[in-house]
C-alpha cells in the first residue's frame, strides 16, 4: 500500500480509526527525511494492513505546532486511536519492523484500562 498524505483535514479521521497508523513527519529540505523515505515506503508495501501516512511539516504548520514537532523525521504510531509511540529520528528497516511487531502485540484492552484509570485519578476542575 502506498503512503498517504496526511493534512489537518484528514489527520483526526486517519489516526482515530481502528488498526495501526504509522506517521512520518518530514520536510523536503530534510536530508535524513529523504534518506528514510524509501524505508518507510518499503514498510508500507510489506504491511498492507497498516495505514502509512506522511505529514509535510512545512505544509502543515498547525499540525506540527499542535504536536510540538521540533526534530524531523519524527515517527508516531497510533493503534485504535491511541498514540503508542512517538520519537524523532529515522529507524533502520529492522527497527521499524520490530516497532510494528510490538504494536501488533499490544493488548489494547489493557491500554484503554490504564488510560481510564489515569483519567479517573486526575483531579476534577
Amino acid at each position: 500500500m502506498a503512503t498517504q498524505e496526511i493534512t489537518k483535514d484528514n489527520f483526526k479521521e486517519t489516526v482515530s480509526k481502528q488498526g495501526i497508523v504509522l506517521l512520518d513527519w518530514w520536510a523536503t529540505w530534510c536530508g535524513p527525511c529523504r534518506s528514510f523515505a524509501p524505508t518507510f515506503e518499503k514498510a508500507s508495501d510489506k504491511h498492507p494492513d497498516i495505514t502509512f501516512g506522511k505529514i509535510d511539516t512545512d505544509a502543515q504548520p498547525e499540525l506540527s505546532g499542535a504536536f510540538e514537532i521540533r526534530s524531523i523525521p519524527t515517527l508516531m504510531l497510533f493503534r485504535d486511536g491511541v498514540m503508542l509511540f512517538a520519537q524523532p529520528g529515522a529507524l533502520p528497516a529492522a527497527a521499524l519492523d520490530e516497532l510494528i511487531s510490538q504494536a501488533r502485540a499490544v493488548n489494547m484492552d489493557e491500554v484503554r484500562k490504564e488510560i481510564e484509570s489515569k483519567r479517573a485519578a486526575e483531579p476534577k476542575a
